[in-house]
């Protein structure tokens, strides 16, 4: 467990990483979260009116969430107490309490910092309950996951939840020329970067400020070596010496997590809404982030049958095949497989018509259980069965030329109508042939 009291707000050492050393000191500097943070931000108003609420930070890695809860500290003048929940357990957490208990008796507030909060357990998260309730300390949880299913109901009703979002590029881009110009960076090594280089650097961060500045140090530090090691060189980066670095690139991801939820549901969406452009770029995010295919084959397929139906029935052949092509060829030949497939589904006629019979249907047998099988339609396959009649009056549609007005749903259900084709695509001709069977049924049940 870490503490932090007065101290806390003083420079970083200058042998720490460049992302400590150029850590906001004050809500001013902090980048990004204008919604919490700005000039209206509840954030910045709870703080302004020396409160301190108990916090809950979810966000990505990167975006300020231990940086806020050092700020909160230190702005309401309060005794900063940091656990870990992947090192600290039950007894850490007492420990951090009582200390909070005797700070409070000298006057002397506690801001409690539980980094990746969701992995405490339920009884561990039961534990911090009194002591955020009565005040002993105010919480300010930081965590990756979302917290409606990580952490407990009772802890976040205690608790203010914000949400916090990736950097944009430009916040990136200041905080970089920060670093370049503050003390605290390199604003005494006489460091130039020209604006590509500072433009690679932000878009291969994706959001994360840790990141960005730990790729700057990283060419920097370089940079820096050589030129003292060659006078002839300047200490300059270019975009050349950016794209040689072994710089930690690709976008966020996470296999079972949030960032794979919202993908995967932001790329069904473009599939449903016909934009073949979104769907193709969350393709390509999960591509590029390790997905597996056959997870976004099944996908497809799904995709296929629910939301493209019988609009375009080819569709679904599209998408075996996809599935298929992936088993026989792999990536990354089978990736062009999947982006014929999801530029099909993309701009194919859309019908859930068949969907939503099943569910009706189902809901029917749900409601009316087992209703008896009309007797012309029951196979009779006993002496007995045939005295009974099973069978009889049975219309072969074949030997009616295709189609007969017979009786096939239960009597009790022969109103029912489950399949409400569309007039999109191909279903219109399925429409207008259900249409007319539908009334020569009706007109037969008249006579």
């Amino acid at each position: 467990m870490a503490v932090a009291g007065e101290l806390f707000g003083a420079p970083a050492r200058m042998h720490a990483p460049l992302a400590e050393r150029m850590r906001p000191q004050s809500l001013d500097e902090l980048l990004g979260q204008q919604r919490w943070l700005g000039p209206n931000g509840f954030l910045r108003a709870a703080l302004q009116a020396d409160r301190l609420p108990s916090l809950i930070l979810w966000g990505p890695p990167g975006v300020g969430k231990t940086t806020i809860a050092r700020l909160v500290a230190t702005h309401g003048k309060a005794r900063f107490a940091a656990l870990s929940a992947v090192l600290d357990g039950v007894a850490n957490l007492r420990a951090a309490v009582a200390d909070a208990e005797k700070a409070l008796r000298r006057g002397e507030q506690t801001v409690l910092f539980v980094d990746e909060i969701h992995r405490f357990n339920k009884s561990q998260q039961d534990a911090m309950l009194p002591h955020v309730e009565n005040g002993t300390v105010a919480l300010v949880g930081a965590t990756t996951e979302n917290p409606g299913f990580s952490l407990t109901s009772a802890l976040l009703s205690r608790c203010a939840l914000v949400v916090l979002e990736p950097l944009s590029l430009d916040d990136l881009k200041t905080l970089l020329q920060r670093a370049l110009t503050d003390p605290r960076g390199y604003g005494k090594s006489g460091l130039t970067v020209d604006e590509g280089a500072l433009q690679r650097l932000c878009q291969q961060a994706d959001g994360d400020a840790r990141r960005a500045l730990t790729s700057l140090e990283l060419v920097a530090e370089l940079v820096l070596a050589q030129a003292a090691h060659d006078p002839t060189q300047i200490a300059h980066i270019d975009q050349a010496v950016v794209d040689k670095a072994p710089l930690q690139a690709g976008a966020r991801y996470d296999r079972d997590g949030d960032l794979h939820h919202q993908v995967i549901s932001a790329f069904i969406k473009s599939l449903r809404g016909s934009d073949p452009d979104a769907a193709i770029y969350y393709l390509a995010r999960m591509l590029d982030a390790g997905e597996d295919p056959r997870f976004i084959c099944r996908r497809l397929m799904v995709f296929a049958a629910e939301d493209v139906g019988n609009a375009d029935a080819q569709a679904l052949q599209l998408a075996v095949a996809a599935a298929q092509a992936h088993e026989m060829c792999g990536l990354p030949e089978s990736r062009i497989m999947m982006a014929h497939a999801t530029t099909y589904l993309a701009c194919a006629p859309k019908s859930r018509a068949a969907y939503l019979a099943l569910a009706a249907a189902q809901q029917a047998v749900a409601q009316t259980g087992s209703a008896p099988v009309p007797e012309s339609l029951r196979n009779p396959t006993t002496s007995l069965t045939r005295e009974l009649g099973w069978g009889k009056d049975y219309q072969d549609p074949h030997a009616a030329g295709g189609w007969v007005p017979e009786q096939y749903l239960p009597l009790n259900l022969r109103d029912k109508e489950f399949y409400q084709p569309t007039r999109n695509g191909g279903e219109a001709r399925i429409a207008d042939r259900v249409l007319t069977w539908r009334q020569l049924r009706a007109d037969k049940h008249k006579h």
